[in-house]
């Protein structure tokens, strides 16, 4: 895929995140930092040891929108590279965005009755609680059942299929309490809510990309891997 997608190995990768802003958290999930000057795609990953394949077949996912499973994987796509990817992904939303949202989200709705803010911090902690479940499974169960498949060891009571059908769209939640800050917050408007809002379509933004990924090119991927029974 990443040989005929938009952005290639010779690009600059200052291009790329200055044509597409979004790609600063995927630079951060391949362990990527800020401060490469005008160096190409190519030698940024080989500066911090990323598999180059699978860094331009998930920018170029990613930019490109793709919305259909993935089932031209490159040779050299790294299945290991894609699973680091995911997990400093959950490493994020878990330790991070979540916690740093709630904190803006309690700032912002302290001035409104209590009764309604007791309800809106319920429904944010349950909404996070679900997350951590989901990407803990991911972590605890999925993961390690393809770095088995990797060794060439398959877990004969477990498949991919058994994960995609439990892989429920944990974004939607975030939709409800997007909405019920829109249309039922009784308090006047305040810059801080107004930030927590964006921060909440950023979030619902960047978890559906996070899940396009693993249904579309993760998925996929472990799917020809039970079927060959070789690395990928």
């Amino acid at each position: 895929m990443y040989k005929s997608g938009k952005y290639r190995e010779t690009d600059k990768m200052s291009d790329l995140i200055c044509d597409n802003y979004p790609m600063v958290l995927v630079l951060n999930r391949f362990g990527i930092d800020l401060g490469f000057g005008e160096q190409s795609i190519k030698d940024v990953c080989l500066l911090y040891d990323v598999n180059l394949c699978t860094f331009l077949t998930v920018v170029n996912f990613l930019v490109e929108k793709v919305s259909n499973p993935v089932m031209n994987i490159e040779q050299d796509f790294s299945l290991e590279a894609l699973i680091s990817y995911l997990h400093n992904a959950h490493a994020y939303f878990i330790d991070f965005r979540l916690p740093h949202l709630r904190e803006k989200l309690v700032g912002a709705i302290e001035g409104c009755p209590e009764d309604v803010r007791i309800v809106i911090i319920k429904f944010f902690d349950e909404y996070s609680s679900e997350v951590y479940k989901h990407m803990s499974y991911e972590e605890t169960t999925v993961f390690p059942y393809v770095r088995e498949l990797l060794k060439g060891d398959r877990n004969s009571k477990y498949s991919i299929s058994i994960f995609s059908k439990r892989h429920d769209q944990i974004e939607m939640k975030i939709v409800e309490l997007k909405n019920l800050l829109i249309k039922y917050y009784p308090g006047p408007g305040n810059h801080l809510l107004n930030s927590v809002l964006f921060d909440l379509f950023a979030t619902e933004e960047d978890l559906v990309s996070h899940s396009h990924v693993e249904d579309f090119l993760f998925i996929p991927a472990i799917r020809e891997l039970e079927k060959r029974g070789v690395k990928i």
